[in-house]
């Protein structure tokens, strides 16, 4: 049975990064996040084709999600070093090219597994999408089919509804009041 994360502590983690530029390796902790919103988002592997278009999109929209006080962090299965040539290789040449946020490595795959994302007999993540809030609670995820990109749209609408502070309807848009 699938345990619930949504409501709880967000799962611990440590994980090898690539800085969206290419030229840094570093580390990042969910305890880095602490005071911050995190958009934690899971893609399959580099070099293919539907997540490319979901990380450009998300980093065309980073300084959205700064202004909300969001920071980004993208993770595959893949190493830092599988990162770093993408993001090095043109578009052109099926590159990622340079992003507005780090790519984690969970070469273990034990982040996936932590967070119910890990297709465990392909070796990869699902795509899963997940929010978590300055004090490390997980507010939101959402789990696609590889095969579906995700929307930024909707995920700064969630983000902006759990800011708001109360209840919101379906369909809540921000400038809408709260239930």
């Amino acid at each position: 049975m699938a345990e619930r994360l949504v409501g709880k502590q967000a799962p611990d983690f440590s994980m090898e990064v690539i800085t969206g530029n290419g030229q840094e390796f570093g580390r990042r902790s969910l305890s880095d996040y602490r005071g911050k919103w995190l958009v934690l988002f899971f893609y399959p592997l580099d070099f293919t084709y539907v997540c490319p278009t979901e990380i450009t999109a998300l980093s065309d929209s980073a300084a959205e999600f700064a202004e909300l006080d969001t920071e980004i962090l993208g993770v595959s299965v893949d190493s830092v070093h599988s990162h770093k040539a993408w993001i090095s290789l043109p578009k052109d040449m099926n590159g990622l090219g340079p992003v507005n946020f780090p790519l984690a490595s969970d070469i273990t795959k034990k982040v996936a597994s932590d967070y119910g994302v890990l297709i465990e007999e392909e070796g990869v993540a699902l795509r899963g999408l997940f929010i978590i809030d300055p004090d490390g609670e997980l507010k939101y995820e959402v789990v696609n089919h590889n095969d579906i990109g995700r929307s930024v749209d909707e995920t700064l609408r969630v983000l902006q509804a759990l800011q708001s502070g109360g209840l919101c309807a379906m369909n809540w848009q921000p400038g809408d009041r709260n239930l």
